[in-house]
């Protein structure tokens, strides 16, 4: 039975502010602002700080934007005295000044690895700079939506569709002007919000003037020559190099060349990673220094024993292994790399001549892709496929957590990676090691399960394994090969004769098994089993859970006398970094929302409601985090997983909200969609590996055109229970309750927040699949919660 009620408005607009004054545009473009900053945020962080904090770039924007409608409910009394038009030009242009003092704190404040005191106070005064902007969106959108809830789904659908341009706009601003001007550029369009949400005169100047100011500083600063990078996980960019001579950012990474003192140039890779750009000629590079240097480290095996192979390089950077193949003899190598500056602008532009145009030589071949989905997409057959030390721990904008390297090293690449040898053909894979192995230990162990998939019982003779000396400390490269055929004798000849005129030493092969973790390993043949007993995390990942890096198991993660500052902390830290995030994202919630709504008189009744946009929050971010690594190997990049994905979920959400309100002109027929939803979910669960799977080979167009079939269906019920149930607790004709529609605005937020760290907490404990279930859970409990809008509106009548 339905009921009639009378929508409020807290706060009348003045007759003046509703003539021919729509709020969509600025609630748009301000949306749009907002997320671009977010995205650009993550960039900045992988460049300034590490890849791990690239991550509190989202908890930062969400949780700016509860505070932000946390205070709008605090002070609705004062708030009440300016007209929305005002409100939203003082946010817009006090948020687009935010947003350049935010990116000056964060490009001059460095925060090193170390876990100290000081630097735990920098990394606050980072978190707390660049949370104010979002402050000021989260305190316009609350007011907007509280006194305007009759438009909340168009008022929604315009802050979704925002959102999408913002996704599109990020990946060709990123690679057009790079990370501080795109953050820059937010500012700007912020500044551009506030233009059109003022009424005139003086405001609508100083808002004109403001814009004019950021883009005349965006436009002097096209080359980075007033506002960059400053410092570098910790240390001052000059410490670097002798001489940084070219830089350039796009979506992917911030890419440098340095000049070191001894002539050489290194590829510079979010001032983290780096890579020797080759300066021999291939023609003649017997005898040299460069044959003498690349010949006697662990990776130059492979060569010994396929030295007129044909090779498959992943992430071949500045050429080491594409000039080491073609220098003993290759007839055709392919190199794969994701980053097309490297490709494009360095290797076979300005530094062509320099390498001697080394990836334009005939026998070999670039792409600009990701590693795994070219093997996976091509018909091509290899003697070697190959990756050194690819470990470049920068972030996509898509943050942390979303790395292309991390599924290189799943069982099921393994298993790609041997379906594409040619019958005696062979994985090399070199990884760092340390004194107690584990990260050339899992490459044995994701090998070991591929075969076993394969119908290899016994992998004892599948294996090779040598170390650059014996592994006395950490940092020593490790080549890890594997066959899918047992290796020769002839074989173990070859490379007992090429140990004996380096100093390369085995740590395994068939007929040489000293006592070691990596003879214990393949000797169990059981690597799970094996993990379990072993010091470290060294069990075989899949891609349902991707976390090849992560090797600590949980009592170590914060026992420094484990790690000792070893390479792998700075790895292992982002597990911490996680937890910190939980801790404070809950510690956040709990002082700035629940506590105030428990003070203000916040009753159970009204609690029980907003545990509703608790639960669309939680289930909406965990679908969408879970659909981005899902689809990184489907479309070959990890930006434009982000990109399509968030798009097509943000655009198809916009039409579902402003939908809403004509398919669900009663509230409680929100039941419907949400069933939708979860049962939606789980069809994915089971289905969507499979369905990607198959298709993974299809031209890329095809590829979108099957992303927006899987998406778009599902994102358009999604974007109708949120403002669906905003109408519903609007409706609720007391002027208590009308305040409630600020609380449910923070509440979604605050729960986004504590979502985008679960999300990745729980995919790292239990895989993507579990999350995507807990996403279909947290739909599922909202539609349980709808029985609480009806129970509420009783008490109303009664």
């Amino acid at each position: 039975m339905s009921e009639t009620v009378v929508l409020p408005n807290p706060a009348p607009a003045s007759p003046s502010e509703t003539v021919n004054r729509s709020p969509w545009a600025g609630i748009a473009l301000a949306s749009f602002a907002a997320l671009l900053l977010e995205l650009s945020l993550t960039r900045l962080f992988s460049v300034v700080l590490f890849y791990h904090f690239a991550f509190l770039a989202i908890s930062i924007a969400l949780l700016g934007l509860g505070a932000g409608g946390v205070f709008a409910y605090l002070r609705r009394g004062w708030l009440a005295r300016f007209s929305t038009r005002h409100i939203g030009a003082a946010a817009c242009s006090l948020n687009a000044v935010a947003i350049v003092i935010a990116l000056e704190v964060v490009l001059h404040t460095p925060v090193s690895l170390l876990l100290t005191g000081h630097n735990f106070k920098r990394l606050t005064l980072i978190y707390l700079c660049s949370a104010v902007p979002f402050f000021f969106t989260g305190l316009l959108f609350s007011v907007v939506f509280a006194r305007e809830a009759r438009r909340i789904p168009q008022l929604y659908g315009a802050d979704l569709l925002g959102g999408a341009a913002a996704c599109l706009g990020i990946v060709p601003l990123l690679n057009w002007m790079g990370g501080p001007n795109a953050v820059l550029f937010a500012a700007l369009a912020m500044a551009v919000a506030a233009v059109l949400w003022s009424a005139g005169g003086r405001a609508r100047l100083a808002a004109v003037l403001l814009a004019l100011v950021l883009l005349v500083t965006l436009a002097a600063n096209r080359n980075g020559r007033w506002i960059d990078v400053i410092y570098a996980k910790g240390a001052p960019i000059a410490k670097f190099a002798s001489k940084v001579e070219y830089v350039r950012w796009n979506s992917i990474s911030r890419i440098e060349v340095d000049v070191k003192e001894d002539g050489s140039r290194w590829i510079v890779i979010d001032e983290d990673a780096n890579s020797a750009i080759m300066n021999a000629d291939p023609a003649k590079w017997v005898g040299t220094v460069w044959q003498k240097r690349l010949m006697v480290s662990p990776p130059s095996m492979a060569n010994i024993l396929r030295p007129k192979g044909k090779y498959a390089i992943i992430g071949p950077g500045g050429g080491v292994d594409v000039l080491r193949a073609v220098g003993n003899g290759s007839p055709s190598v392919t190199g794969i790399e994701i980053n097309p500056i490297i490709v494009n602008d360095v290797m076979t532009s300005r530094y062509a001549d320099w390498s001697y145009h080394l990836y334009t030589l005939p026998q070999v071949h670039v792409y600009v892709s990701d590693g795994r989905s070219f093997i996976r997409g091509t018909a091509e057959r290899y003697d070697v496929i190959q990756m050194t030390l690819v470990d470049t721990w920068a972030s996509t904008a898509a943050g942390a957590f979303a790395l292309s390297e991390n599924n290189l090293y799943t069982v099921e690449a393994f298993r790609q990676y041997f379906d594409h040898l040619n019958p005696d053909g062979m994985i090399a894979i070199t990884r760092w090691e340390f004194r107690r192995p584990r990260e050339a230990l899992r490459v044995v162990s994701e090998g070991m399960a591929a075969l076993r998939q394969m119908g290899v019982s016994d992998p004892s003779g599948h294996f090779m394994v040598f170390s650059e000396g014996a592994l006395k400390d950490d940092g020593i490269p490790v080549v890890v090969l594997a066959k899918k055929s047992p290796f020769t004798p002839e074989e173990e000849a070859a490379a007992r004769a090429h140990m004996k005129e380096t100093a390369l030493v085995a740590q395994y092969m068939p007929s040489e098994r000293p006592q070691n973790p990596f003879s214990q390993l393949i000797a169990s043949k059981e690597p799970a089993l094996f993990a379990r007993i072993y010091e470290f995390n060294v069990s075989p990942v899949t891609d349902n859970n991707p976390f090849f890096f992560f090797t600590l198991k949980t009592s170590q993660i914060l026992n420094r006398t484990v790690v000792n500052r070893a390479m792998d902390w700075k790895v292992n830290l982002g597990v911490v970094v996680l937890a910190m995030v939980v801790l404070i994202s809950v510690a956040a919630v709990l002082l700035f929302l629940v506590l105030p709504l428990w003070l203000h008189g916040g009753s159970g009744a009204h609690a029980l409601n907003l545990v509703y946009f608790v639960a669309i929050g939680l289930g909406y971010i965990l679908v969408e985090m879970a659909f981005i690594q899902r689809f990184v190997l489907f479309l070959g990049h990890p930006t434009y997983a982000l990109t399509v994905v968030i798009f097509l979920l943000l655009l198809s959400s916009g039409a579902g909200s402003v939908a809403s309100r004509r398919w669900l002109e009663e509230p409680r027929r929100v039941r419907i969609p949400l069933v939708i939803i979860a049962a939606a979910i789980v069809a994915y669960v089971l289905a969507l590996p499979t369905v990607l799977g198959a298709l993974v080979g299809l031209p890329f167009l095809a590829k979108l055109a099957v992303s927006g079939a899987l998406l778009i269906p599902l994102g358009f019920a999604m974007g109708m229970p949120f403002p669906t149930g905003l109408r519903w607790l609007a409706a609720l004709a007391s002027a208590e309750t009308a305040s409630v529609v600020e609380w449910a605005w923070a509440m979604n937020a605050a729960s986004s927040v504590l979502g985008s760290v679960l999300a990745i907490v729980i995919a790292i404990e239990f895989g993507l699949n579990v999350t995507l279930t807990y996403g279909a859970a947290a739909y599922l409990l909202a539609f349980a919660l709808t029985s609480t809008f009806e129970r509420r509106a009783a008490a109303v009548r009664g």
